[in-house]
């Protein structure tokens, strides 16, 4: 994020990041909490609670940066970074159990998979834009 009159720091950011952290890896320890036990399933899971973060932070930097320039190609950027984060969630809830894996009947397809595409899209719009 650039500074635009707004002090952004990078140790702002790094709170920020770090208040997400809490706040993510909090509400994702009473779904991960089963399977301590069983050692190669946590490093699974522990890799989608980071991807989870990761997007998170993403995702609010991006919508922050857009609310304040405004510009449509990072708004395609923001909803690209969003739609991450959903899809580690839903992958996160797959890895742990709570879910099953979700299949678009029609076209026999895994929904994560449609997710993906639409994030790969957005980020190549958002690239792509010319203003």
């Amino acid at each position: 994020m650039q500074s635009h009159g707004n002090q952004s720091t990078p140790m702002a950011k790094f709170k920020i990041f770090g208040i997400i952290s809490i706040i993510v890896f909090a509400t994702t320890v009473p779904i991960t909490f089963a399977h301590v036990t069983h050692p190669g399933m946590i490093y699974h899971i522990l890799v989608h609670v980071a991807s989870l973060i990761i997007a998170v932070f993403l995702s609010f930097i991006s919508l922050t940066a857009y609310l304040r320039d405004g510009r449509l190609r990072l708004m395609f950027m923001s909803f690209g970074f969003v739609t991450l984060a959903i899809l580690e969630l839903l992958l996160l809830l797959a890895a742990t159990g709570n879910i099953d894996q979700q299949i678009i009947p029609s076209i026999n397809v895994e929904f994560s998979h449609v997710l993906l595409l639409v994030m790969i899209t957005l980020f190549g719009v958002g690239v792509l834009k010319v203003n």
